[in-house]
């Protein structure tokens, strides 16, 4: 495997969807400003675009470079990661008064405007989605990968729905597993297989894509789950140990940190033997999954 600097492919990668965001969020000028002011709030909060960077370096997978105007599909993936944040962060779900380190979109905006805005995202998505520079069939395909990933079953939505209605229950690994996949997996997972999909990926490549996100869906969630038990708010950019407090279902609480630890390296693994066929041109997607899980915050 050739030598890659994780680092500045992320940077890259999370410039490049900067640029794109910039161009495709209505301005503050724009009427009603408000909601521009709370969008742009959160979207352009410190986040380090991971989803945006997995669909690009999956289009690189596939298509052996970057992809002309894969960058909107990355922002419309980042724009939905934004909404879910804003909403989790409501007094009605997770109640949390720090994202990325900064006042959480409804303490700047107030609570109306905050849902507001989570709503303007998601929609603003799928219209970005709808104009991708793709073949028509690839544009609708991705189109519906997205829209189920988001969703009530097996996708972000209802992966929410599992998480609150768990809380303060004893968590069974089956639990844990169908939250995990759903909440956080499935926009992982959706994010490589659409850029793949983007990049031309037939019917086999993108099921090998599938499964590579699946894997490394998981393994992202857990090391996520193993950080809030370990980091502090500086490092984590906000407040750790919420989990533990509201006995949330989590990976460690089931498993012990030690065994998550193993499971997320033996996870990341079977990920990286999916990408086999795709050789060299897989290693940047190989690396950036990696550093996913071994990230400190």
């Amino acid at each position: 495997m050739m030598s890659i600097d994780v680092k500045s492919l992320i940077h890259e990668g999370a410039a490049l969807t900067d640029r794109a965001l910039e161009s495709l969020i209505p301005s503050v000028e724009t009427v009603p400003a408000s909601i521009h002011g709370a969008m742009r709030h959160s979207v352009f909060a410190g986040g380090k675009r991971l989803r945006p960077v997995l669909v690009y370096q999956a289009g690189i997978t596939i298509a052996g470079a970057l992809p002309k105007g894969i960058e909107r599909l990355g922002s419309a993936l980042e724009m939905l990661h934004t909404y879910s944040l804003i909403h989790d962060d409501l007094p009605a779900l997770d109640n949390d008064d720090l994202r990325r380190g900064k006042p959480t979109c409804h303490k700047a905006f107030g609570e109306a405007i905050a849902i507001l805005a989570g709503d303007a995202l998601q929609t603003r998505a799928f219209e970005v989605l709808a104009g991708l520079e793709c073949p028509p069939a690839a544009t609708v395909q991705i189109i519906g990968l997205v829209a189920n990933a988001v969703g009530t079953v097996d996708g972000m939505i209802g992966g929410q729905v599992l998480d609150i209605e768990s809380e303060h229950k004893k968590p069974t690994p089956e639990l844990v597993d169908a939250i995990h996949r759903a909440k956080t997996g499935a926009l992982i997972r959706v994010a490589v297989v659409s850029g793949g999909v983007y990049g031309g990926a037939t019917a086999e490549q993108t099921a090998r894509l599938d499964l590579f996100g699946r894997k490394a869906g998981l393994a992202f969630q857990i090391a996520d789950d193993i950080l809030d038990l370990t980091a502090d708010s500086a490092t984590l950019g906000k407040t750790p140990g919420k989990d533990q407090a509201t006995e949330k279902a989590t990976w460690p609480a089931v498993y012990g940190i030690d065994q998550s630890r193993r499971d997320a390296a033996r996870l990341i693994d079977e990920a990286f033997a999916a990408l086999e066929p795709f050789g060299h041109h897989a290693d940047g997607l190989k690396e950036v999954a990696r550093f996913l899980v071994e990230r400190k915050n």
